[in-house]
């Protein structure tokens, strides 16, 4: 790495002498008059053939040596396309910029589409140019470039791109070498992701569910692309219902400041508090009093209010167990002290308005109103989670926010976050604040997911069922059989929580998505059965030749990576591609286009394994007669991408299944 370093920095030293040379060789005035002057101009003919053979070098070098980070090669097009549609047409502002990988193999591996568009910019101008000669021109324009092979026009103005396979080939050398790892970051973000956020006293439903894989999917993918990232959990611990649980807890458990009370059955002790509550006057002021000196904080209450808070707390975190959640709990009550000053702010802004004696905030381009003081002098969640901005804001000094709850609640966060514009705490071009939303749950009726009884389904019930189903599963592909009991659990865990994970994943999370059992525990298509079983097939094609890690990572540091055969190199460019995956999750936060993305490497994997031998047996003895090493490296190249898309979806595989 030193020397590759120490030859980067001399050719970049040589590169800056000839282009000084050339550019004193470029003014003929600052010659004077002499015989060498054709001498001189052949010189600096050979100079600027050097300066592009070691532009040439100096890129491939970069490309293959400088730093372990995969290459983003869409990226890496659009700044050479860039370079070239800024030289083909100058006096356009902004021109458009599209390249994308084509969709037809035999017509190239990348295209850019922008001749059309700048044809239609520049007649706009007043300038008619037909969009193929644009195409040309843009071709013209190419800088020196590591990638491109060729470029060829086609159809109306479409620029075909081939790129070279020893690039592609030298990439894959690198990942097999450094391990998957992510595109350079500029700077270190700080990232909130607020999801998951149950009720206290109430049990976790399926909407909690959504929440919390999409929320911490998103962690996840934000954690490998080096972001500091903080997840929390914004739990209903405080308002007015804790005034009928703790006069309940009063009732049942008098002792309960000196002897935990066994509250078994939380929701059960909810629903007798909210009967009495909705039944008995003297329970229902007893109840608000409850709630007064809960706010009070005085320490009898205080308790109470801690008491039930945990038996929560540990029917929550059953759920967590079972689906690897780390998450910070920061409730409403951690902002309650917060919400005076914010109220203050605003009024001290000017910004507050009275309504029949509520205080109200009206933000720019909003129709509906925040109610930061209800007419009691009571705060309301409009408070609560302006106040959670603001910390989030200024005490965490978060660069990105992200609120992962259902689309119902858009409407309400697009008004908290024009509030917090309008007064100055962040501005959107360089803070990014957003609310990803998701669609609910449908049984597969079609209707909201219920139970016979039409009672909302339990988080804990729906994830035993699915470890029962999986278990099922296996025993039908008599895996019981072959795996050990400890590794049969395992497996079974993998596979329930990884289906349950995946049939969400893989959904647009914007859509509602029907939640089918037998669906996402099938093993054809685009599910987590499919490609777990998939993923433990090519982790067990090296161990059946006999080929430990020690050997493939030799191979990878000594072995060119062919790519002749046109599924070897479908396959190369597909393994290639992640990082401009997660750029485009990134961007729009929608994490089905990883599902399908790993799908689509399954798949293609499917096809090069078919028509490529890696292993070639003798069929008599069924001894191993030939190993295609090349071949084996892409097989480690696609399972290595493989692992860290289940990485990032939170699906744990298992070694053997």
């Amino acid at each position: 790495m030193v020397l590759s370093q120490h030859i980067y920095t001399t050719r970049e030293r040589e590169i800056r002498s000839l282009s000084a040379e050339i550019e004193s060789l470029k003014n003929p005035q600052s010659l004077s008059p002499s015989p060498r002057l054709d001498e001189l101009r052949d010189e600096n003919t050979k100079l600027k053939y050097r300066l592009n053979i070691l532009k040439r070098g100096l890129q491939e070098e970069s490309t293959t040596h400088c730093g372990k980070s995969m290459m983003n090669i869409n990226l890496r097009l659009q700044e050479i396309f860039g370079e070239a549609i800024r030289a083909s047409c100058p006096e356009l502002d902004n021109p458009p910029l599209s390249v994308a990988p084509n969709q037809q193999a035999k017509f190239g591996d990348y295209q850019c589409n922008s001749a059309m568009a700048m044809a239609q910019m520049l007649k706009a101008k007043g300038m008619k140019i037909n969009p193929r000669e644009i195409a040309e021109k843009i071709i013209q324009n190419l800088p020196d470039n590591e990638l491109i092979q060729k470029a060829e026009i086609a159809g109306p103005g479409f620029i075909n791109i081939h790129l070279k396979r020893t690039i592609v080939s030298k990439l894959l050398s690198n990942l097999l070498i450094n391990g998957v790892q992510p595109p350079p970051l500029a700077s270190r973000k700080k990232v909130v992701v607020d999801f998951s956020s149950p009720n206290i006293a109430k049990e976790m439903h399926v909407g909690h569910l959504r929440s919390t894989i999409i929320g911490e999917s998103m962690s996840r993918l934000f954690e490998f692309l080096g972001y500091d990232v903080v997840r929390l959990n914004h739990v209903g611990d405080w308002g007015t219902q804790f005034g009928m649980l703790i006069a309940h807890l009063q009732d049942k458990f008098p002792d309960y400041r000196t002897s935990s009370p066994p509250i078994g059955d939380l929701q059960a002790f909810y629903k007798e508090s909210k009967k009495r509550f909705d039944e008995e006057e003297d329970f229902k002021k007893r109840a608000y009093q409850c709630v007064v000196r809960l706010q009070s904080k005085e320490p009898d209450f205080i308790k109470g209010w801690n008491l039930i808070c945990d038996v929560s707390r540990r029917e929550f975190q059953k759920v967590y167990d079972c689906l690897d959640i780390q998450i910070v709990e920061r409730g409403e009550s951690f902002y309650q002290d917060m919400m005076t000053k914010v109220v203050k702010e605003f009024e001290e802004k000017g910004l507050v308005e009275l309504d029949e004696g509520r205080k109200i905030v009206f933000a720019p381009g909003q129709s509906i109103p925040l109610t930061v003081v209800k007419s009691d002098g009571g705060y309301t969640y409009d408070t609560s989670d302006l106040a959670a901005l603001h910390h989030r804001l200024f005490t965490e000094k978060a660069d990105i926010i992200i609120y992962v709850t259902d689309s119902g609640q858009a409407t309400h966060f697009q008004v908290v976050f024009a509030a917090a514009q309008m007064i100055g705490w962040y501005n959107p071009q360089v803070t990014r604040v957003e609310h990803a939303g998701f669609g609910v749950v449908l049984g597969e009726d079609k209707k909201k997911f219920k139970t016979r009884s039409g009672d909302t389904v339990r988080l804990m019930d729906l994830l035993e069922e699915g470890l029962k189903r999986s278990m099922d599963k296996l025993k039908e592909k008599e895996r019981d059989k072959v795996l050990t009991p400890e590794e049969l659990t395992k497996a079974q865990r993998s596979v329930a929580f990884g289906c349950i994970k995946y049939a969400d994943l893989s959904h647009n999370r914007i859509n509602d998505y029907v939640f089918s059992f037998d669906k996402m525990l099938d093993d054809r298509g685009n599910t987590a059965a499919y490609l777990l079983y998939a993923f433990t097939r090519i982790r067990s094609i090296a161990r059946l030749a006999n080929i430990d890690e020690a050997t493939l990572r030799k191979a990878a540091e000594t072995s060119e990576v062919l790519l002749d055969h046109e599924k070897e190199w479908k396959l190369g460019k597909c393994i290639l591609r992640f990082p401009e995956i997660l750029q485009k999750i990134l961007d729009d936060l929608l994490l089905h286009t990883l599902c399908d993305y790993l799908y689509e490497l399954a798949t293609t994997f499917t096809e090069f394994y078919d028509s490529c031998y890696c292993v070639e047996k003798d069929r008599q003895t069924g001894e191993v007669v030939k190993i295609n090493m090349w071949r084996m490296l892409l097989c480690e190249a696609t399972a290595a991408i493989m692992a860290k898309c289940f990485d990032i979806l939170g699906i744990n595989p298992v070694g053997r299944m």
